[in-house]
C-alpha cells in the first residue's frame, strides 16, 4: 500500500488495473489521419454527452482552452472572464501569445462571475477598445476553492451572451465533480455553451487527455489549430481507451471525493492554527491558517506524516481528493490533522534579531 497520502492535485492520479488493462489492448491508428478508432470513439461518446456535433483530443485542458480562444477570437478582442480564472492565473498569459488577445477581468465572488458584471464589462463599438467577443466560465472554478454555477445562473449568462453577440467558452476541467452534486445532465449544461473542455486526468484518473466539444464547424477550426500546437497526435488511441474507461466508470465516485473534502473541512475547522476555510462545495479545500502559524512549517510537518499539500497563497494551503486515496488513508488523514500542533511565530523576537544584526 502506498503510504503517502498525496492531496497536492488530483492529477496526480495513476491508472488503476482496469484502466490499464483497457489502454492495453486498444485498437488504435493514425489519428492526424482521423485513422484512430479508439479516438474516434472517444470524441463520439464526448459529442454525445453534452448534445454536440464533435469533440477533439487534445493532450491537456491548457490546450483545449487556449483552441478554443483562438477559433471564438480575432486579434484585437478581449475575453471576459473571472480574475481567478485558470486562463488568466495558471495557462502562461497564452490568450496573449497564442491569440493576441486582451482580457477584461472581473472580481466574482469565489470565481464566479454574474451576468449583472459581464454586461458592465463588455466594451463600446470603439476604435481605440478591443472588442467584446468571448466569455469564458470556469467550472467549477480551482482558485475559487472547488465553487460552481447552477443550471440558472449559466442560464442567464448563455441569454446574455446571445443577446449581445458574444460566444460563451465552458472551462470545465473537473465539470463532472459539479455534475455529481447538482445532478444536472451533461445535455442540460452543452445546451447553453458554444464550445466545453473537460478534463479527463484530475478527478476521473485518466494518464493524460482533454476534450474539446462544440459544433462541426467549430471542431473543424480546432483540428487545425491543435496541429499547429504541436497537438497532433499519432497511435494514441492508447491514451484515448484511459479517457473512455473514466467517462464509462469513474464519473459517479467523484462523490466520494467531494464529501471527503467536506470531511476534512468539518476537522479543520476545530484545529487552532486555521484562520479561515473556504465554501466547499466540490473536491478541492482551500484554508488559510492564522498569520502567527508560517505555512512551510506546517507543510513540512504533514509532509513527515507522508501527506503532501501545496502552497495556495501567502497563508493558504489546498488538499484536492481524489480516486487515489483509500479510506485508511483518510483515517490517518483525520488522525494527524485533529493532533497537530505548530509552533507559533515570535514576530517581537524576529523583529529584535533582525535590528541587531
Amino acid at each position: 500500500m502506498d503510504k503517502v497520502i498525496n492531496l497536492m492535485s488530483d492529477t496526480v492520479t495513476k491508472p488503476g488495473t482496469a484502466m490499464l488493462k483497457a489502454m492495453m489492448s486498444a485498437e488504435v491508428g493514425d489519428d492526424v489521419f482521423r485513422q484512430d478508432p479508439t479516438i474516434n470513439r472517444l470524441e463520439k461518446l464526448a459529442a454525445d454527452l453534452f448534445e454536440k456535433e464533435g469533440a477533439l483530443f487534445c493532450p491537456s485542458g491548457t490546450m483545449t482552452n487556449q483552441i478554443a480562444i483562438k477559433v471564438h477570437t480575432q486579434p484585437l478582442d478581449e475575453v471576459i472572464c473571472d480574475e481567478l480564472s485558470h486562463i488568466y492565473q495558471y495557462e502562461t498569459g497564452g490568450y496573449a501569445f497564442n491569440s493576441g488577445v486582451a482580457i477584461n477581468l472581473i472580481k466574482g465572488n469565489n470565481g464566479k462571475i454574474t451576468a449583472d458584471q459581464i454586461e458592465a464589462a463588455i466594451k463600446d463599438d470603439y476604435d481605440w477598445l478591443p472588442k467584446s467577443s468571448l466569455v469564458v466560465l470556469e467550472n467549477s472554478c480551482n482558485k475559487g476553492g472547488g465553487s460552481y454555477y447552477t443550471l440558472e445562473e449559466i442560464a442567464t449568462i448563455s441569454a446574455l451572451c446571445k443577446e449581445r453577440g458574444l460566444k460563451l467558452h465552458l472551462d470545465g476541467a473537473r465539470l463532472f465533480n459539479v455534475l455529481v452534486e447538482t445532478g444536472e445532465s451533461t445535455a442540460e449544461v452543452g445546451r447553453y455553451f458554444d464550445s466545453l473542455s473537460i478534463c479527463l486526468s484530475k478527478g476521473l484518473g485518466a494518464p493524460v487527455g482533454s476534450l474539446l466539444i462544440g459544433d462541426t464547424d467549430f471542431i473543424s477550426q480546432a483540428r487545425r489549430f491543435r496541429k499547429v500546437m504541436g497537438g497532433g497526435m499519432r497511435q494514441a488511441g492508447i491514451l484515448a481507451a484511459a479517457g473512455i474507461y473514466a467517462l464509462e466508470n469513474n464519473v459517479e465516485r467523484l462523490k466520494i471525493d467531494n464529501d471527503r473534502a467536506k470531511e476534512i473541512a468539518e476537522i479543520l475547522g476545530q484545529c487552532n492554527f486555521v484562520d479561515d476555510i473556504r465554501p466547499v462545495k466540490t473536491n478541492i479545500l482551500i484554508f488559510d491558517i492564522k498569520s502567527k502559524y508560517d505555512v512551510q512549517e506546517l507543510l513540512k510537518k504533514l509532509k513527515e506524516n507522508d501527506i503532501l499539500a501545496v502552497q495556495f497563497g501567502p497563508q493558504t494551503i489546498r488538499f484536492v481528493f481524489h480516486l487515489d486515496i483509500t479510506k485508511e488513508m483518510m483515517d490517518r488523514l483525520k488522525t494527524v490533522l485533529s493532533q497537530l500542533s505548530l509552533p507559533s511565530r515570535d514576530f517581537n523576537s524576529s523583529r529584535i534579531s533582525a535590528a541587531r544584526s
